[in-house]
């Protein structure tokens, strides 16, 4: 672990995330804080004569991640070479500045070329695929190669960490590990463990095991943590298809088997007692509506395999029964936006020229990034597509979520990072 400090040059889930040190305004993890890609905050309606302003622009070289921002930081993972060696980093910037504070080693920089796919400009190379998670004065970082971190928010120096190759007879997957970890309550969630351990919670605090348990081969879908039914539950998209685990205990409480092909990518959503899940290389959408059946749960079919609703790594936001989302399979720079009826799977609306880029709701606002850097405003309703404003807010390629935070709206590329002035006050 080095350390340094220079100036940069480089809808609704019933979710809540206990993470008292927050602020309502921060999005301190992978889809913000309740892991549902929505932010109760406003955005500028339309944007002002040249489009907002650019609060600063720093280097994000290579990657997938997205930002996260809590306590006054901005922390993304980027590729970087330390010592004439390639390494992965975690950045932590100054959020109101971009000024670099510190960064975190985190292990070899070296991936198998996955985000080198594509065309009309869109192969701008790979790297880290993963977003840390801030809680309670620490950072939880979770590489490729499957080892956590757990790193003082101030100082970037690690508190402990855990291989799960080496310590849970782990087992990494094509392409490597993508997936977020994942922080409620006290605990820290990831998947990637061997027979039996193969799911795994850890004390935020000591990185203590509280629980391991399944035989499941993990996928690239982060894990999301919910409340359905009265029930705290973490729904992981392995390879079988979405398993529901108790929090407190790894207890299994449903299945929904869902065909694996390839890679599966967009992890759960989840609105109310309806738990959205879907996949490229032909698998596309579809959805289950939780029941329960005396102390247990039920998991019931509404459709399966539709391939309007596809979902590549492009995981859709929900508001009023819809989603809101690139529904499309590598179609480069021309994918589109499309509203999909939750409930369904009836698509309402679509608008080409997004391409595998992704989205989150501000407020009642679509805030899309197409995967040329374009930052679109859309209204979320699902009579008909409604753009609002368009900027072209960085280059390079763009596979990674937006955030946004305290009125600002932070993007990121393979090239460079982006904090732009959306607060529309």
């Amino acid at each position: 672990m080095r350390h340094t400090r220079f100036p940069a040059i480089a809808v609704s889930v019933l979710c809540v995330l206990h993470c008292a040190v927050l602020r309502a305004a921060d999005w301190p993890q992978y889809r913000g804080p309740n892991q549902d890609g929505c932010s109760p905050e406003n955005v500028t309606p339309g944007w002002p004569a040249g489009g907002p302003k650019v609060v600063w622009k720093v280097p994000t070289p290579n990657g997938f991640g997205s930002f996260a921002v809590a306590a006054g930081k901005a922390f993304i993972q980027v590729s970087r070479d330390v010592d004439g060696a390639p390494k992965e980093v975690c950045l932590a910037l100054d959020a109101a500045t971009g000024k670099e504070l510190w960064f975190a080693d985190v292990g070899v920089g070296k991936y198998d070329g996955s985000g080198n796919a594509g065309a009309r400009g869109n192969d701008g190379g790979d790297g880290p695929r993963s977003t840390p998670t801030v809680s309670d004065g620490m950072v939880y970082v979770f590489t490729p190669d499957l080892v956590l971190y757990c790193l003082n928010i101030e100082t970037g120096k690690p508190a402990w960490t855990k291989n799960l190759i080496k310590e849970h007879a782990g087992r990494n997957i094509g392409w490597k590990n993508a997936a977020s970890p994942v922080v409620d309550g006290d605990l820290v969630f990831v998947g990637g463990g061997g027979p039996g351990q193969s799911l795994l919670a850890f004390n935020k605090k000591t990185g203590d095991v509280v629980w391991k348990a399944h035989t499941e081969t993990i996928t690239h879908a982060t894990p999301v943590a919910a409340a359905i039914l009265g029930e705290r539950q973490v729904i992981f998209f392995v390879q079988s298809g979405l398993l529901a685990v108790s929090a407190k205990d790894g207890k299994a409480l449903w299945r929904f088997p869902y065909k694996f092909n390839v890679s599966t990518a967009i992890f759960p959503v989840v609105s109310g007692d309806i738990v959205y899940c879907s996949a490229g290389y032909s698998v596309g959408g579809g959805a289950c509506r939780i029941t329960k059946e005396g102390d247990g749960f039920k998991a019931t079919e509404l459709y399966k395999n539709n391939q309007a609703a596809t979902n590549h790594w492009s995981t859709p936001v929900c508001k009023d029964g819809h989603l809101y989302g690139m529904f499309s399979f590598k179609q480069w720079a021309t994918g589109p936006l499309k509203c999909v009826e939750l409930a369904t799977g009836k698509v309402k609306w679509e608008q080409a020229g997004f391409g595998a880029g992704q989205a989150i709701l501000v407020k009642d606002t679509v805030v899309a990034l197409a995967d040329d850097g374009q930052v679109v405003l859309v209204e979320a309703k699902p009579d008909a597509y409604k753009e609002v404003a368009r900027f072209k807010a960085v280059t390079g390629k763009c596979w990674s979520t937006p955030a946004f935070a305290d009125g600002r709206l932070y993007v990121r590329s393979t090239k460079e990072g982006a904090c732009l002035d959306a607060s529309g006050k």
